[in-house]
């Protein structure tokens, strides 16, 4: 009934939790409450057992986990009845010379988990005892990393804004010239162009006129449909401008320009996960736009092989345009700048131009087929011309389009 020494406590605490760290297969939490209460207070009270006899008995417990049941070599002492003195089922107490060598070996097991230290693997047990400890932190999804808050109080404020370019909103006029200035540093930076190109008239014919109306229909995302441009505020001023286009089925990543002084920050990478979580938001809405299109990937090309880097993702087929992963596809570059993905032979384009005289052509302020249009015309390069069009565009854009001819 009398007290342990306080010392000798504090250094079998310090033993259990050397134990502890070698997360031998035996995690507590999977045992039942029970069966935890009994293995601590088996620990707090007992001895020390020799190595090859802790790792029998963790053995034996991971034989049993996630049951909830207790393993055969789990033992619960029962407490002696008063007046009969100390449990004689347990062994007397080691000295403190004792439990510092096995605490010695406790540190060289954990310091080599291999199981690789002097005895251990004439003990006959496997190395696969030692599993490596599991991790604590767990991945973190896209946007737990992209929409993290930050503190009132940080040192820098990223601000992120939409702002329709085509046809021009209030915002994107008020930055206009901020945003071109940014473009023509990375030009002469990035690019080595001279200083006095580009101008700003070029800047909003290359990336800010565009062909795409602009629609705001109630099943869409809240932004709309159309041109726009993603401007990335760093404490205050623009540093990055994405220009993509929001389609019905896709966000289109079309181009981006940045500060040069901030290339550092790899905006280029930065700016395509930001893409792609600003697709999956658009998608919450609107289920249909599920896709992040960066354009062409040219294998052979550093500057366009980057996309590559992004999973999944799939390439088009040049013949029969139908999607392949680009796993796939990747093994075949190596060998031939041009591949068929499909791996099918006997496989087409299933939208293929197979009528061409259905093909939609606009011609003296009319609208007609080419059927109709090719009985009017001399000249026998045009239908050479039309054919390779409709050939391109296949059946079903043929029969949408227009085909303008003077």
């Amino acid at each position: 009934d009398e007290p342990m020494d306080s010392t000798m406590d504090d250094a079998v605490a310090g033993d259990f939790a050397l134990i502890n760290k070698l997360d031998i297969q035996c995690d507590l939490k999977t045992l039942s409450d029970d069966v935890k209460e009994s293995l601590e207070s088996e620990g707090k009270n007992s001895k020390k057992e020799e190595p090859h006899e802790l790792l029998q008995a963790q053995d034996s417990v991971g034989e049993k986990l996630g049951s909830g049941e207790p393993s055969h070599s789990v033992k619960v002492h029962t407490v002696p009845k008063p007046g009969k003195g100390a449990d004689l089922s347990k062994p007397p107490c080691r000295k403190a010379k004792e439990i510092r060598k096995e605490r010695k070996r406790l540190k060289r097991m954990q310091q080599n988990p291999a199981g690789e230290i002097e005895g251990f693997q004439a003990q006959g047990h496997p190395p696969s005892l030692f599993p490596p400890k599991a991790k604590s932190n767990q991945p973190r999804s896209l946007e737990d990393l992209i929409f993290e808050s930050l503190p009132e109080n940080a040192s820098h404020k990223l601000e992120v804004r939409v702002v329709r370019s085509s046809p021009p909103s209030s915002q994107f006029k008020a930055t206009l010239l901020e945003s071109y200035q940014v473009y023509k540093r990375y030009q002469m930076v990035i690019h080595k162009n001279s200083p006095d190109t580009p101008t700003e008239s070029q800047f909003t014919r290359f990336l800010c006129s565009s062909p795409l109306e602009a629609e705001t229909p109630p099943n869409g995302p809240d932004c709309g449909y159309g041109s726009f441009h993603q401007q990335y505020w760093l404490d205050g001023k623009i540093i990055a401008v994405g220009v993509i286009d929001i389609l019905p089925n896709c966000v289109s990543s079309v181009y981006l320009y940045y500060d040069p002084d901030y290339s550092f920050l790899s905006l280029g990478v930065y700016s395509a996960l930001r893409e792609i979580a600003f697709t999956r938001q658009l998608h919450e809405k609107t289920s249909q736009l599920s896709y992040y299109y960066m354009g062409f990937y040219i294998h052979s090309c550093p500057k366009m092989k980057y996309k590559g880097q992004y999973r999944p993702s799939d390439l088009l087929c040049p013949e029969t345009y139908v999607w392949v992963p680009i796993e796939q596809c990747l093994p075949s570059l190596e060998n031939s700048k041009y591949c068929r993905f499909n791996q099918d032979p006997e496989a087409v384009d299933e939208d293929r131009s197979t009528e061409p005289d259905r093909l939609q052509v606009f011609h003296k302020r009319a609208i007609m087929p080419y059927g109709v249009y090719k009985k009017q015309q001399k000249d026998p390069s045009e239908e050479a011309a039309v054919l390779q069009y409709a050939s391109l565009v296949g059946q079903k854009c043929s029969e949408r389009m227009l085909l303008f001819r003077n």
